[in-house]
């Protein structure tokens, strides 16, 4: 049984999530993986169901009614591995964005270096991204310098989707109070952990911009991190938050 869980959420992913998944595997460390598919019209789900007949102790699929959103597909599949023996988990995208290679450095950051929550980060030391359009890069790294700035967060990469969580993060975060779905649901999650006393630290990663598959980026979600960080300062002003034990 690994201690170890990554949780990739799905949604028209076909040219991707196979190879994602067997890249995974491979690597040194050793990972179980949890797949969250959205309904995807594409098939998705099937192809996850047939490598499960290669690694049927682990691979793993739960599979929702349209989709709901990658904040929801996180906070499911966080659920899920609490009530497993997992020690470390992981949120990844499936497009290749993010290096499976990479995974080994955050789960070294949180079992070896003293982290609770480890950031796979573009912004930490420079800006490390590759194929983006520029005005996309100045879009995303000036929403991270605003959030940090709006929130008070010594966080470079705020909006960062590739983490790793100690469990006791996860179950020390009151997971029915996070809000967002989008883009903010990241930044919530970091402020909170943030805010519970957690040791939160950044590694430096290169993102790489999918090669396979369409983006589900779209200007509702930056709306919502932009006015959604406004509303987590103002509700944190009033809210107790549990401490870290």
């Amino acid at each position: 049984m690994s201690e170890n869980l990554v949780i990739i959420p799905t949604y028209n992913e076909k040219e991707n999530i196979e190879n994602i998944i067997r890249a995974v595997f491979n690597q040194p460390t050793p990972f179980h993986v949890l797949v969250i598919e959205d309904g995807s019209p594409d098939g998705t789900a099937d192809i996850v169901k047939s490598l499960q007949l290669e690694f049927p102790e682990q691979l793993f699929i739960l599979e929702r009614k349209g989709k709901l959103g990658l904040g929801t597909a996180y906070i499911t599949g966080f659920k899920w591995a609490l009530k497993y023996t997992y020690s470390y988990i992981f949120e990844m995208d499936a497009d290749f964005s993010h290096n499976p290679v990479d995974l080994n450095r955050l789960y070294d950051a949180c079992a070896k270096q003293g982290a609770d929550v480890a950031i796979g980060s573009r912004y930490v030391s420079g800006v490390n991204v590759v194929n983006w359009p520029i005005g996309r890069v100045l879009m995303s790294y000036f929403a991270s310098k605003y959030v940090r700035f709006i929130l008070g967060v010594k966080i470079a990469d705020t909006t960062a989707g590739f983490k790793c969580y100690r469990r006791e993060v996860l179950e020390t975060i009151e997971l029915d109070r996070i809000r967002f779905k989008g883009y903010a649901f990241q930044v919530e999650m970091k402020y909170t952990a943030f805010m519970c006393g957690f040791n939160v630290k950044e590694v430096p990663v290169i993102f790489v911009n999918r090669e396979l598959g369409t983006s589900k980026m779209s200007g509702g979600i930056f709306g919502e991190a932009f006015f959604g960080v406004i509303q987590l300062k103002w509700s944190s002003w009033f809210r107790k938050y549990p401490q870290k034990k």
